[in-house]
């Protein structure tokens, strides 16, 4: 088949594309990288800054590839907001690719206005990025996630392409939840492809005793997150046991240079609002490091996982985040039987190819 992967979030359409073409098929992958992550890409749309020339520049360059995009079996979009361009003036080439090709789908892989909607207006997680205990965070990125989502043209646009598309192909068990009950027939949890560098047996073995602990913060985003909070307790126990722990912070650089000091560690902490592990959990596992993060068991028995429970799933409460970290590192026996689950679970669940195979089918049924 003719695809065409449009956008890119956290190395995902890259890594589809990849097990799509080991099975034989014609993929193209169009996205801005991911920002300043730099993900690789066959047609790069990238929009420099919002000022005069480059916005000129980016709109050109876009209607140019745009003009190619056609005659596609599969056209898949990154999210409602798959251009940069103001939520206002992407309908029309939505339209445009619906028009020009067989398929279209919405991957839901992120923030959109159904994900916001599930966490503010419902009781189906029990905590998110937005709301813990039963109250909205209101860090920045919430505020104008709901102001984007809920209140502008962006709540519009995603419910028009929603109902609008082949399907909907969700990533993680909370954006599969957000969709399914609206769009039963059309939505699937497929989970995200995971091709790791080099084989993680060896980065299993660790014989100095001490404790290598990665976090990787996005400084805009620190709070969003809870990274804040994770670096502050991991400093913390950093400072009190510094012969059995060390923490390595990495903050903005590009995905190479961010996996390669990951691969050096033992424990990659990350996600403290999700209950599901992320595109960098599951890389990190892929290459033989425990995740501590999000990890309920409602995405293990959607997935169809009864036996591996390779992530550490740290609670929202700082006392008892404390206490979880501080005891593994003063049993760090207990870190190599989750290594080689974590190897085996994205092993079993997450290998390009066999995700690969799971769209082709998802696509072929819509």
């Amino acid at each position: 088949m003719k695809i065409l992967l449009l956008g890119e979030y956290s190395n995902v359409h890259w890594t589809l594309a990849e097990g799509l073409r080991l099975l034989g098929h014609n993929v193209t992958v169009a996205s801005n990288g991911d920002f300043w992550k730099g993900y690789k890409n066959d047609i790069p749309l990238i929009r420099k800054s919002t000022g005069l020339k480059d916005s000129i520049q980016y709109i050109f360059n876009v209607n140019r590839h745009f003009r190619t995009f056609r005659n596609y079996d599969i056209v898949q979009i990154i999210n409602p907001m798959f251009l940069e361009l103001k939520a206002e003036k992407i309908l029309p080439y939505y339209r445009e690719l619906r028009e020009q090709n067989k398929k279209v789908f919405l991957a839901a892989y992120g923030m959109d206005h159904y994900y916001v909607k599930a966490c503010t207006q419902s009781n189906i997680f029990e905590y998110s990025e937005l709301m813990v205990n039963g109250q909205f965070r209101s860090v920045k990125d919430n505020v104008d996630a709901v102001n984007d989502w809920l209140h502008s043209y962006k709540a519009e646009l995603n419910q028009i392409i929603a109902s609008d598309c082949n399907g909907i192909a969700a990533g993680l068990w909370e954006y599969y939840m957000s969709y399914k009950d609206q769009f039963p027939e059309k939505t699937e949890l497929i989970p995200f492809p995971i091709n790791p560098a080099e084989p993680a047996e060896r980065f299993i073995q660790k014989a100095d005793g001490i404790t290598r602990f990665f976090i990787g913060v996005q400084k805009s985003r620190s709070e969003f997150k809870g990274t804040d909070i994770l670096l502050d307790i991991l400093l913390t126990i950093e400072k009190e046991l510094p012969d059995l722990c060390k923490v390595t912070k990495v903050e903005n650089v590009p995905f190479e240079t961010y996996r390669k000091l990951m691969r050096e560690s033992d424990i990659l902490v990350d996600q403290l609002y999700s209950p599901t592990p992320n595109m960098n959990s599951l890389l990190a596992m892929s290459q033989g490091l425990v995740v501590a993060g999000g990890g309920e068991e409602e995405p293990y028995i959607a997935i169809g996982e009864e036996t591996l429970r390779p992530i550490i799933n740290l609670p929202c409460n700082k006392e008892d985040i404390y206490r979880t970290l501080k005891e593994i590192v003063q049993n760090s026996n207990i870190l190599q039987d989750l290594k080689r689950q974590s190897i085996e679970y994205v092993g079993k669940h997450h290998t390009p190819a066999k995700v690969a195979e799971q769209y082709l089918k998802f696509w072929e049924n819509h």
